[in-house]
């Protein structure tokens, strides 16, 4: 079950809401794991005994690592946090690279071993990095042991980010767990970000979409300059706006039900170089290896020749994160080149001409996307190629013309959405309302409009649901 679903829209988040405001605050959080179970197991039944696996280890190894510090015994505690990594690592290991190792052995002559086609459990990267950070943040005293294993278990399920995030760290929602309070402001903000995030991805990223699949399915022979830089900027917006929108809608999932999770999205497209983009784009990914990878490894406290190693170990680590196929290692080491260059050499630089900067940062990560895009690694080839003229297409063709004014108006919109005015200018609308001389009549006004765009955002999305045979999920393989 996704969100941009009518299943979801119409009948799991009405009863679940329902039942989580009529229930007594002592049992909030079991109507949060059990409803969080049955939106997990409503795609894949069977691996929701992986999850209460993973939520039963976790919960007990970071009992004993407490104990064991309580005791003095560091050594102990610290081969407790290893066992739990090791088991955790194990299980996202077998079920997502299996295959990949397997085929990459094949390749060797006199090997043939059979594959396991295992399917992916969804959403195993998030919550297993989700489980791993309970433990060591338990053995570095960032927080204190969950005592409820019902509680634990809200944490690790927790519908609302449980399937694409944001990463939420268990030291950022611990006190929540058990302190959260649900008011009719946080519901009414969180209502609005839903629906930000349900047109982001229904209205926006599925219609670009389409655009991306047209140019992508043509061998790229047939594909000129333009229409290759048309089809990868469909690309670059529509999984923005798929992976923002999803954020979006657990972040104001998570105000509904009392949560606050931080931000994973900050106007990445305006970065103007590629350490910039990184600090904006999938911000919870980005601060889980920060702290649980780049700053265990030395960070940059043992000199340059050590920070590059571990900028590179965290970026190989980060592209084979998202998927068991080369081209997502490739992508991974790509940008790690490009943000050590950065630091080494051109940093300062890129700071001090902000339009060439920014179209520097765009070109690198439009071509990122295309390296991204492609799990074959032939096909993502070719298309570079066409990218910078090299599979003799031409630069342009009367159907490149064509789709370019045809998703003119759509394209202005996304270029639009996609920079910080949309929120300047509401903000703005805001303060001359509450700036009037009748406070009342603007905050009056002020719910109206919130009103009207939610039953817009809701109404058209519907519409598109109920007629769309075009809604994909990009994360589902992550």
């Amino acid at each position: 079950m996704v969100f941009s679903s009518l299943m979801f829209l119409f009948r799991f988040l009405p009863v679940v809401l329902v039942l989580y405001f009529l229930a007594p605050r002592k049992i909030k959080n079991s109507v949060l794991f059990f409803a969080s179970l049955i939106f997990y197991a409503w795609g894949e039944p069977v691996y929701v005994v992986l999850m209460l696996f993973s939520t039963i280890v976790d919960y007990t190894h970071g009992r004993l690592v407490y104990t064991l510090k309580q005791k003095n015994e560091m050594k102990k505690a610290r081969l407790v946090v290893a066992s739990s990594m090791v088991i955790n690592l194990a299980l996202l290991g077998f079920f997502k690279y299996a295959d990949f190792i397997i085929g990459n052995l094949n390749l060797i002559p006199g090997i043939e071993i059979p594959l396991l086609k295992l399917a992916l459990p969804i959403g195993i990267s998030f919550y297993t990095f989700q489980t791993m950070s309970y433990t060591v943040d338990i053995y570095r005293g960032d927080a204190l042991p969950q005592k409820n294993i019902i509680s634990f278990g809200a944490y690790v399920a927790l519908f609302p980010q449980l399937i694409a995030g944001p990463i939420v760290q268990y030291n950022t929602v611990a006190e929540q767990l058990e302190g959260r309070k649900e008011t009719m402001d946080s519901f009414a903000e969180g209502v609005m970000r839903f629906m930000s995030g349900l047109g982001k991805k229904v209205l926006l990223a599925n219609n670009i979409g389409l655009l991306w699949d047209m140019i992508s399915a043509r061998p790229s022979g047939e594909v000129p300059v333009l229409l290759a830089w048309l089809g990868i900027t469909a690309y670059a917006f529509q999984i923005y706006f798929d992976f923002s929108g999803y954020s979006d809608m657990a972040i104001g999932l998570g105000k509904m039900l009392g949560f606050h999770f931080l931000e994973n999205f900050d106007y990445p497209y305006i970065s103007r170089s590629i350490t910039e983009f990184w600090r904006r784009w999938h911000m919870s990914l980005g601060s889980w290896f920060r702290s649980y990878v780049y700053i265990p490894l030395g960070g940059n406290r043992k000199g340059l020749p050590m920070q590059i190693r571990n900028i590179a170990i965290v970026w190989l680590l980060t592209g084979i994160w998202h998927g068991a196929s080369w081209n997502f290692l490739i992508w991974g080491a790509y940008f790690g080149v490009f943000l050590i260059l950065e630091k080494l050499f051109w940093l300062d630089f890129l700071k001090k001409h902000k339009i060439l900067s920014h179209i520097y940062t765009i070109v690198l990560v439009w071509v990122g996307w295309a390296i991204f895009a492609f799990d074959n690694m032939a096909k993502g080839a070719e298309y570079l190629k066409a990218m910078f003229g090299l599979a003799g297409a031409g630069f342009v063709n009367t159907e490149t013309l064509y789709l370019l004014f045809s998703y003119a108006v759509l394209l202005l919109v996304l270029l639009f959405a996609a920079t910080p005015y949309p929120k300047r200018l509401v903000l703005k609308l805001q303060a001359m309302l509450a700036g009037r001389k009748h406070p009342r009549v603007g905050m009056g006004v002020q719910a109206v409009l919130q009103i009207a765009f939610v039953a817009f955002v809701f109404i058209i999305s519907t519409a598109y649901l109920v007629d769309a045979t075009y809604n994909p999920f990009l994360y589902f393989r992550f």
